[in-house]
């Protein structure tokens, strides 16, 4: 089975096994960074900073399909140390890169972290997933995941009392922005984003993936496993005529494009047009992009000291 990572092109447009691109993996980093919540950060980290109390030692971390280090560099130094964290991805290339970014981050304290990495697939959800964790993390991984493998890691951590942050998974919605934000909406678009969502619940190598039920899959298998479930909105807005952002707006379009063709290969010359209409409003400056993700932390209750 594959091991898909977060730092990954347009959600739907590739298959997880393939490796990605050290560009896109940079376009999207800052952009991830301020999207997401630092609320439920915080939240996450305020949990971990109680729960040393129970047991001692370092926070264990794992951060499954941790791609090139993007959620590893984010969380580190928001969340209290020491850390331990165990890096998962399948990707031999991009596990080695995180670890280097690994050691020129500390923690909150200023300390240095404890870094394991496990090059393997994300299935089964055993023991050496999720052995000695106190928070499991993953970011725009679970649209590419199937319902039965999705329940199984919440009800496993669930059994360990681990609490689980799991960022940026899309929630199906995207849409084109005129020069002041407000969201513009044409038949053609409702037509290639219904292809995108069917083509984002193929079988990635996990089952029929959740693609953008992701979202409302998770929060309902933490709420009936128990946890205290947080969850934010934590959409990608990439406001028109801003240079810095039409690289990634191209990208995601051109991701948009593909799906939508190998989803509907008869409509070739429509899909076409409405590529370069909708290319030309980017690089012209008049559009811009908003992508629709959820941020979700799930908290079990913290054992009583001494327990």
């Amino acid at each position: 089975m594959i091991a898909p990572e977060h730092d990954r092109l347009p959600a739907g447009t590739t298959s997880p096994q393939e490796h990605f691109s050290a560009d896109w993996l940079s376009l999207r980093q800052r952009l991830d960074g301020r999207s997401r919540s630092h609320c439920l950060t915080g939240l996450a980290a305020e949990w971990l900073a109680a729960r040393p109390g129970a047991h001692g030692g370092p926070c264990g971390i794992v951060d499954l399909g941790c791609g090139s280090g993007s959620n590893l560099r984010f969380l580190a130094p928001r969340l209290p140390g020491p850390q331990r964290w165990r890096l998962v991805d399948h990707d031999p290339t991009l596990l080695a890169l995180a670890r280097r970014h690994a050691a020129t981050l500390r923690d909150a304290s200023g300390a240095r972290l404890a870094i394991e990495a496990r090059c393997r697939d994300l299935s089964p959800v055993d023991d050496g997933l999720l052995e000695g964790a106190d928070l499991v993390v993953a970011s725009a991984l679970f649209d590419l995941v199937s319902r039965p493998w999705a329940e199984a890691l919440v009800a496993a951590s669930a059994a360990r009392h681990q609490a689980l942050l799991f960022t940026l998974s899309v929630d199906g919605d995207w849409a084109f922005l005129d020069a002041t934000g407000e969201r513009l909406e044409d038949d053609e678009d409702a037509a290639v984003r219904a292809l995108f969502q069917a083509h984002q619940c193929r079988d990635k190598g996990l089952g029929p993936a959740l693609g953008s039920d992701a979202p409302a899959v998770l929060a309902a298998a933490m709420a009936d496993a128990g946890y205290r479930v947080e969850s934010a909105a934590t959409p990608w807005h990439l406001a028109a005529g801003e240079p810095e952002h039409r690289p990634l707006a191209e990208q995601l379009l051109q991701g948009w494009h593909d799906a939508a063709l190998e989803q509907a290969p008869g409509e070739q010359a429509r899909l076409q047009r409405w590529h370069l209409r909708r290319l030309d409003g980017l690089a012209s400056g008049v559009l811009g992009l908003t992508v629709g993700h959820r941020d979700l932390l799930a908290l079990p209750p913290l054992p009583a000291r001494g327990a």
